[in-house]
């Protein structure tokens, strides 16, 4: 049986009267690649933000990593890892400062942070470049940085707001090249993202629309389901018959 590491029970948060996530419930599973698609303003990034104890829900049962999102949150955060869309780094840091810096937050030793610190270095062939200011590097290069760091501590599950906004499709495919290998150790990937292209590549995805989950399975069977030839056409159809 799968170990659930994500369990999201009629999950509710409204500002106002404004209600921004409609009683959604899923589950992720250990090592699972999940993406949470919806296009900007569709409550992607909201639910997130709860899932890593940013926000409290208005109503709802939500655990991650076994761990309860209201009562024990703190313990939520030191099992997750988190890359934002403008990837989470000190641009006025050299590498070796973000890296030593996210590693006392995270409670990694010295020894250790140096140890993993030039395995991370040079599986990227950042070595040459570890004096460098984050600011000077090219997107790519932030881009695999951020989510190496995100994962730095070998956190249960990482969660990825949109990690691949703004860069080409050679780049994109390359960085998910770097999800499939933290899936492969057992990292629980939770990705948000508005390009269908890259529902491609996840396990399970859930389609959201005006806050609600309309749909969540593998893509082979929603493009099955819909009758679609790509995800693109899966949620056009599904944005059109939610209108």
């Amino acid at each position: 049986m799968q170990e659930k590491v994500i369990e999201v029970h009629d999950l509710v948060k409204k500002f106002g009267s404004f209600v921004a996530n409609d009683h959604l419930n899923f589950e992720v599973y250990k090592g699972e690649i999940f993406g949470f698609l919806g296009a900007n303003g569709a409550g992607k990034t909201t639910a997130m933000k709860i899932l890593c104890g940013l926000s409290a829900p208005t109503s709802g049962k939500v655990k991650v990593a076994g761990f309860d999102i209201c009562r024990e949150t703190e313990k939520v955060k030191r099992t997750i890892g988190y890359m934002s869309q403008k990837f989470s780094l000190y641009e006025d840091l050299t590498i070796s400062e973000n890296i030593r810096f996210f590693s006392g937050i995270y409670g990694i030793s010295p020894a250790e942070r140096k140890a993993k610190q030039e395995t991370l270095l040079r599986n990227l062939e950042l070595g040459s470049a570890k004096d460098s200011l984050i600011g000077s590097l090219p997107l790519g290069w932030k881009q695999k940085l951020a989510f190496s760091v995100a994962i730095f501590h070998d956190p249960k599950i990482v969660f990825l707001d949109e990690p691949t906004g703004g860069v080409d499709p050679i780049t994109r495919r390359k960085f998910w090249d770097l999800i499939y290998e933290a899936a492969d150790r057992g990292i629980t990937v939770f990705v948000t993202t508005h390009y269908m292209d890259e529902a491609e590549y996840c396990n399970r995805v859930s389609i959201m629309n005006n806050g609600r989950i309309e749909a969540l399975d593998t893509p082979e069977n929603l493009k099955k389901q819909f009758g679609a030839k790509n995800m693109d056409e899966v949620f056009l159809k599904i944005a059109r018959n939610v209108e």
